[in-house]
This record gives C-alpha cells, structure tokens and sequence, in this order.
C-alpha cells in the first residue's frame, strides 16, 4: 500500500469476505434439505457427499487457476477486482436460477442441483481467488494479524449471526426462495464496497504467465479426487464386508477407524501430494507450507462438517423433522457466531505479539473438547455449550492460521499459493461429506432402532481431525517462531 492505512481499509479490504461466508452458510442450508427432498433420508448422506465431493473439486481447480491468473494480471481496473465484480455477476444468476429447483422431486431435482452446485462452485471461487489476494497485496506484513481478525470476523462470525437472524429464520418458515434474495442483497452490497479498495495499477507489463502451470493444477485437482475417491471406496467396501456382523459395537469400532484413517490419508497424502504437483521444484523449497495447508484441512474438516451436518444430527439425535430441524441448526449457528465474533479479534492482536503456531495449537485441542461436549447427551443445552467452544476456537483459528499462513507464502505468488491452499477451504468439505455420508447412511440402514448413531460417530471423527490438526503444526518448523 503506496499510503498510510487508514480505518476504512480494514471493511474495504475484507468485507467480501462477508459475501462470500453469507453465500456459503445460505447454501449450506438449502442444499442438505433440497438433497433429503429429492433422494430421502435413507440415502441423504450419501448423494450429499457426491455433490460436495465434484463442487469442491471444481472450486480447487477454480480458485488455484484464477489465483495464478490474477497474480499475472495488468487491467487498469487492479489486479484482483475484476474477478470479484464477474464472479458475483454470475453468482447472482446463478443462484435466482437456484429458486426454481424448490418444488422439484426426485432424481430429477437432484441432477439439476448438481448442475447448479458447480455453477455457482465456478463463479463463487473465480471471486473468491482474487479477494485473498488483497492483504498480501497491500497490507504491510506488521498489520496482517489484525486484518486477518478483520477477515475472520467478517467470514465467519457476522455472517453466521446475519444468517441465523433472516436466512435461516425464512428456511424454517418455508421461505426459501425469500432466503435466497437476502442472500443476492448480501452479495451485490459487499461487491460494490470492494470496488472501492485502491489497487495501484502497474504501467509495466507482469511477467509472462506460464501456461503449463494450469496443466499442474488440473493434475493436482485430479489426484486430489481420486485419494478422496478411493478412501471413499474403501470405507464403502469395508462397510460391505462387515455388514453381517451381529455386534452393534464391532461394526460401530471398525466404521469409526476405517473412516477416521481414511480422512487421515485423504488430508496428509492428498495434501502432500497435490502442492507437490502443483509447485513442482518449489514445494521442496517451503515445507512449513505444506504443514500448514495440512493443518488448515485436518481443522476444517472437522469445523466445516459438523457445520455442514448438524442439520442432519439434529434430526437424527433430536427427532426434529426436515425444515424444523433449522431454527435450532440456526439458533446453534448464532451461538457459534457469537463466539467466533468474541475471539477473532482480539487472536489477531495475540498472535501478533505471542506468536501465531501457539494460538492454533490451542484452537485445535478447544474444538476437540467441544465436540466432545456435543456428543456427549442428546440435549440441545450441551450441543449448545459444545458450539461456545467450537465457535471459540474456529474464531481463534480463521485468525492466527491465516495470519500464519501470509507469513509462509512468497509475496510475489500470494495468489498462487493462497489460491493452492484452497486445498484445506474446498477440500475440507469434500474430504468430510464424501467419505463421511456414506458412513452415517450406513448405520441409518444397518441399524435403524439406534436413531442418530451414525451421526455420532461421524461428528467423534471430525472430533479427531482437530487432534490431526495439532499434530500437523507441531510440524511447521520455522525460524520466526517456534512452539
């Protein structure tokens, strides 16, 4: 930034971030309901994981593709706004088309949602590339931690308190398409507020763009998919080959590891494997990189999924029936949010002055304890103390693993790498909801007189993946800060 920062850099800079979340927690509501009405609950998790898995495929190709492109780009509009301004756009289609699809049945409904998931996948991420790489671009390193808290308050926190008071509250009252509409309103105000961040434009041509990088990025996306394809396979056939078995406790032990290790392998080698791919010789170069997208996808496979799933548990756990199931999904939401708007900030000063590898250690081992505390009797009064320290501790984590990561990335490919590490933000719900649908469903089918036990033992796995994540910071070695 070529001037002072002032003030209103920290709403400018950000505050599509807003957007975006508001877009994502919208979707994260009509899609499990419009999927349960088109397939039924005896196969919901599974075709819920199939149209995560091919979404979030398409939005790691999408965003590591228009974040390279970005890097290079010389418009005299700024490098990154017109990728937000055309992604919106199309994103505002998309999602009007989207209210048609309400009244649909069958597989029909649910094929025509498929389409429009990775539509809205494409547009959503194009913007989505180009808005992470506005801090690196212009904010001094010394003030990252406290624009990362600015970014993780708006990404999470207020647009899960904006969602839990109008989106979800319409939902419940069978007004989904009213809440599709706050959702555009949302969209169009925060698009038109970034068009007032002050890109310098560069006279000088960037350095010519190497094409062959995307055929590095296809691979990557594609082998990314196939680990998570084949950990869902195996899980799948593991549950096959144990379906006769007459102890609830075997079956609940073997599904519970198989699928705990699977989501391991898919992270950790998924992970390795794809920036190695993607950055070729550079991946050798920054191993604290890799970690750290590791640690960022081990915690947001847990965060993302019990989020993406607690409609679902509440049903299972709580007997509540399809759209009653999302007052209390939102009520849960505003209590998260809450605590995600009472840590973020102040993480960000934290890790600023103690050091950020602390600080997400920490956020990893709070989600844990309150996933427990979630799981622990079905009661809506402990899930929601379960939410007080999950919302902590996500708060606490979107700040200083942000703020940890603008630190590990070259300036010069913020873009790029940002844009690879998007990894963990798509992959986390690909690698959770595809390998861990089918595992709800099969409890659902194989044991229908213990209501909600495959949803338990999803959410201890998720529950486990914030362990992972712990493990995976310990291991970023660095010289600027040390556990």
């Amino acid at each position: 930034m070529s001037r002072a920062v002032r003030w209103y850099d920290y709403i400018t800079i950000n505050i599509y971030f807003l957007g975006l979340a508001t877009l994502s927690q919208t979707n994260g509501l009509i899609f499990p309901l419009l999927v349960q009405q088109y397939v039924g609950v005896a196969e919901q998790g599974t075709f819920f994981g199939t149209l995560r898995l091919w979404s979030l495929m398409v939005a790691v190709l999408v965003q590591s593709g228009v974040g390279l492109i970005s890097d290079h780009s010389n418009s005299r509009w700024g490098r990154r706004r017109p990728f937000i301004f055309t992604g919106t756009i199309f994103d505002l289609i998309f999602l009007f088309c989207l209210g048609f699809l309400i009244g649909m049945e069958g597989m029909q409904g649910f094929v025509f949602l498929f389409i429009l998931a990775i539509l809205l996948s494409i547009s959503s991420n194009t913007a989505h590339a180009a808005q992470q790489g506005l801090i690196p671009d212009l904010v001094p390193a010394e003030k990252r931690g406290r624009f990362s808290g600015v970014k993780a308050m708006l990404e999470l926190p207020i647009p899960l308190l904006l969602v839990s008071f109008t989106i979800a509250r319409l939902i419940s009252q069978g007004y989904m398409m009213a809440g599709i509409i706050v959702t555009m309103i949302v969209l169009i105000i925060c698009m038109i507020i970034t068009m007032f961040v002050r890109e310098k434009h560069s006279e000088n041509r960037r350095d010519k763009l190497d094409w062959s990088t995307f055929i590095r990025l296809l691979i990557m996306t594609i082998s990314f998919t196939v680990i998570i394809l084949m950990m869902g396979e195996l899980v799948q056939q593991i549950g096959n080959l144990i379906r006769n078995v007459d102890y609830p406790i075997t079956l609940i032990l073997i599904m519970g590891f198989s699928g705990l290790a699977a989501m391991i392998i898919a992270v950790a080698l998924g992970v390795w494997l794809s920036i190695r791919i993607s950055l070729g010789k550079d991946a050798r170069k920054n191993q604290p990189y890799t970690w750290w997208v590791i640690n960022r996808l081990a915690f947001l496979v847990g965060a993302t999924n019990l989020s993406i799933f607690a409609l679902f548990y509440l049903q299972a756990r709580l007997g509540y029936v399809e759209e009653q199931a999302a007052q209390p999904a939102s009520i849960l939401m505003l209590i998260v949010g809450v605590f995600i708007l009472i840590f973020a900030l102040p993480s960000g000063w934290l890790a600023d002055r103690f050091g950020h590898k602390r600080l997400v250690t920490a956020s990893g081992l709070l989600a844990f304890i309150g996933t427990v505390i979630v799981l622990i009797v079905p009661s809506l009064i402990f899930i929601y103390i379960g939410g007080t320290l999950i919302g902590a501790s996500t708060g606490i984590f979107f700040t200083t693993n942000w703020a940890l990561g603008t630190e590990l990335v070259p300036k010069a490919e913020a873009g790029r790498y940002l844009g690879i590490s998007n990894l963990a933000g798509a992959g986390a719900g690909a690698v959770g909801a595809y390998i861990g649908g089918p595992i709800a469903d099969y409890f659902t089918n194989n044991i229908p007189d213990s209501p909600g036990l495959g949803y338990i033992l999803l959410f201890s796995i998720f529950g486990m993946l914030f362990l992972f994540s712990v493990f995976a910071v310990t291991r970023i070695k660095d010289e600027s800060s040390t556990i």
